[in-house]
């Protein structure tokens, strides 16, 4: 199978649950509410170390919004349900609380579970903090700053979402694997229930899990690493090739995932210099969900 003459490898992305939430985060305005979704969602990269697999879902409109501003959709993945409550009152508090004008309200569809959040972070109000709701079924806390008032939502859902979904892409060289990696993230904030964790929604350093070292679980994924292409004897690089790219995707639902890897798919293929098109597995070890490419384009 190819796309626009780069060839598809008939594989599957695995991937795994987790705990997750959605947050609205909105602002004054779009360039500012996109800038604390920014720093809400840092260090949120890999759970092999970083505390959450955190990022930007979907830019919103005024009009879709609960206070009528700009906003941005974005999700939080934890592996354990009580670490998702820990990560929601620190993010929400150090990072929306502080960031001049912003407000966040839940958006978790169907939650299976709660945290009772505005309560614990309107503290910061010193008794001035004020209870409003249910307003459109939301109970909100006013709690005073400097830069005027910021509204939270007093609970906060959890669901369990699907992450660990994947591509991964041989290039000539770092252009053509920034240039289509850059593209295929922004065509993946158009998926409704679909975020990417890492750097710009780019992995550098694509791991495997398992290490020669005791003290490390996961490695770097050698099959993959063309520096070392002459040391690897099963190799999955082809020649011609310099520079490799993967793209996280993590979701809602396994439907969300498979979208996204789509639509990532159809964007990096529309790039030259992209020399093969696969998917990272453990033959089904990892994780109950596999995202077959080849079945996305049937």
């Amino acid at each position: 199978m190819e796309i626009n003459g780069v060839p598809i490898e008939d594989t599957f992305a695995e991937a795994f649950s987790m705990h997750m939430n959605r947050t609205i985060i909105t602002a004054y305005d779009l360039d500012w509410a996109r800038t604390t979704a920014l720093e809400t969602t840092g260090f949120g990269t890999s759970v092999i170390m970083a505390p959450s697999e955190a990022g930007i879902e979907y830019i919103m409109s005024p009009d879709q919004t609960p206070d009528g501003r700009p906003g941005v959709r974005v999700i939080f993945a934890t592996g354990k349900k009580d670490a998702l409550e820990t990560q929601l009152l620190a993010r929400l508090g150090q990072c929306v609380l502080t960031s001049p004008t912003a407000s966040a309200f839940d958006d978790t569809p169907d939650p299976s579970g709660k945290f009772v959040i505005g309560k614990k972070i309107s503290l910061f109000g010193d008794g001035y903090e004020i209870k409003k709701g249910p307003i459109d079924g939301r109970v909100l806390w006013l709690i005073p700053r400097m830069s005027g008032t910021c509204v939270l939502q007093n609970e906060f859902g959890r669901v369990k979402g699907v992450a660990g979904g994947n591509i991964i892409y041989c290039c000539e060289d770092v252009e053509s694997g920034m240039n289509s990696g850059k593209a295929a993230v922004r065509a993946i904030e158009g998926v409704e229930g679909a975020y990417t964790p890492f750097p710009g929604g780019l992995v550098g350093s694509g791991s495997k899990p398992s290490s020669k070292y005791k003290v490390l679980f996961a490695s770097t994924n050698e099959k993959f690493c063309p520096t070392l292409r002459a040391m690897v004897p099963d190799t999955e690089i082809p020649k011609g090739s310099e520079f490799v790219q993967e793209i996280v995707i993590n979701g809602l639902t396994e439907e969300a995932v498979a979208e996204a890897t789509k639509v990532a798919i159809e964007e990096v293929c529309k790039h030259p210099g992209i020399t093969k098109m696969t998917a990272g597995n453990y033959g089904g070890k990892l994780g109950k969900y596999q995202i077959r490419l080849h079945d996305l384009f049937k």
